[in-house]
């Protein structure tokens, strides 16, 4: 892949564009399709892509593998905590007015977002640690 300068270059312009996009995606999630499991695939397909195109060490520089380890489980406790807090708050798991009592729209909104941030993380660091599992099998 050293030698392929105009599909390294074509990558390194759309990388910011496929990030800039998945967290669209993200924060789109609410108003219309989309949410935190496609834009956590979109993220992880800019790592991926930047993985193929410039090596898988360079890939596990941006992303160390240590973080991607770290990320599964913080996004389902992103995702689980926003339960246990409704429950701590007198609702059910995640029934998001405990959130915000003044507001049940801003509640539900919020109660949303939250665990679609925690549905991201997981999601873009499992496709990430997915193909670092199989990228390094041959080495």
């Amino acid at each position: 892949m050293k030698l392929d300068v105009v599909l390294r270059v074509v990558t390194k312009l759309m990388l910011p564009f496929m990030l800039i996009f998945a967290f669209y995606v993200q924060f789109h999630g609410d108003y219309g399709p989309g949410g935190g499991f496609q834009a956590g695939v979109i993220a992880a397909a800019a790592v991926i892509l930047y993985a193929i195109m410039f090596g898988l060490e360079a890939g596990m520089r941006i992303v160390p593998p240590w973080l991607v380890e770290k990320m599964i489980p913080l996004g389902v406790i992103i995702f689980a905590g926003t339960g246990v807090v409704c429950m701590l708050l007198g609702e059910n798991f995640l029934n998001y007015t405990a959130l915000d009592h003044h507001s049940q729209k801003h509640a539900q909104e919020w109660g949303v977002f939250i665990v679609e941030v925690g549905v991201f993380v997981t999601v873009s660091s499992t496709m990430v640690a997915i193909f670092y599992a199989f990228g390094g099998r041959g080495r």
